[in-house]
């Protein structure tokens, strides 16, 4: 009967511990599931209709998805992005990776680390549109920093020098987002791959040394293996926020401007439809956005994939 009791007793406490519990996590789960699961649910379920603004629609079955794979303007914006981010992934990651090597390297041994990371993740703090309005006055073509910087140096040199419009060109534009995007983000990239290089054990270095294993010796055969998994995630987290690329392009190029076509990004092809006056087509830019997800969700499981088999 003690036994009993006691069990009685504690299976009471563990049930009150529990509801408390269940009370504190309510409001999080609440405000999920009505920010979070149902804009995505209502969304999926709108891409099935023609519905435009507010008021009455009707269900379409798949007309939006297959006006979407049709869209000939969709596939350009599509092919923008990843133009765009194929520059700046392969400069973000080229940058995070030489700094990871600097820093990580057992010979130079580099002091002041925090420092360094302050520094370099500074420009990831900065609101995106205090950045495209600094980028917009260094890069006016007339009366821009690099502009006057460059001619005056040319002019040093006996050179002439024609200026550049770096964000009104068709072919240096995307160029140019790309590079801004690469200064934003590669100190966040630095950061986790030096986390992943800091998380390696120091005993691993010291027996390669002591074996006479060299610094490319070191690098490849422990830190580069070690870091696989930071590496893997980088590498997806990239992809998906490239792929969703929507603010520094939509804030530094202009609808009417001669290199939108050449900027203009998918998640700027789903914003006309979806909030731009005159051109909402709700249910429209509700398949956009699902087929976006669909082809981001194929890219990163071929990612994965690519990773898992080269662990293997």
């Amino acid at each position: 009967m003690k036994q009993q009791n006691k069990k009685t007793v504690w299976t009471s406490s563990v049930t009150k511990f529990n509801r408390w519990g269940n009370a504190f996590v309510t409001p999080f789960t609440l405000v999920f599931l009505i920010f979070s699961v149902y804009p995505v649910l209502r969304t999926f379920f709108l891409s099935f209709t023609n519905l435009r603004v507010m008021g009455d629609y009707k269900m379409v079955g798949f007309a939006n998805y297959i006006r979407v794979l049709k869209d000939k303007f969709f596939w350009k914006a599509l092919l923008n992005t990843v133009r765009i981010w194929g520059v700046n992934i392969v400069l973000q990651l080229g940058m995070a990776f030489l700094l990871m090597m600097i820093f990580s390297d057992v010979k130079y041994k580099v002091k002041g680390l925090g420092l360094f990371r302050m520094i370099y993740y500074l420009p990831n703090l900065i609101a995106a549109t205090s950045v495209a309005f600094l980028f917009q006055t260094l890069l006016d073509w007339r009366f821009g920093t690099f502009n006057i910087g460059i001619n005056a140096v040319a002019k040093l040199l006996g050179l002439h020098y024609n200026p550049v419009n770096w964000l009104g060109s068709p072919a240096i534009a995307p160029i140019t987002i790309a590079v801004i995007q690469s200064w934003m983000w590669f100190g966040n990239s630095f950061l986790m791959l030096m986390a992943g290089v800091q998380g390696i054990p120091g005993e691993y270095f010291e027996a390669a040394a002591l074996d006479g294993a060299n610094r490319y010796q070191i690098f490849t055969k422990i830190t580069l293996p070690m870091i696989r998994p930071i590496l893997m995630y980088v590498a997806i987290t990239s992809l998906i926020g490239g792929l969703q690329m929507f603010d520094m392009p939509f804030l530094l190029e202009s609808a009417s401007g001669s290199a939108y076509q050449t900027t203009q990004t998918v998640m700027m092809y789903l914003y006309k439809f979806g909030f731009t006056a005159g051109s909402i087509q709700t249910g429209y830019a509700s398949a956009v956005a699902y087929v976006l997800f669909l082809l981001i969700l194929i890219v990163s499981i071929i990612q994965l994939r690519i990773f898992r088999r080269k662990e293997n």
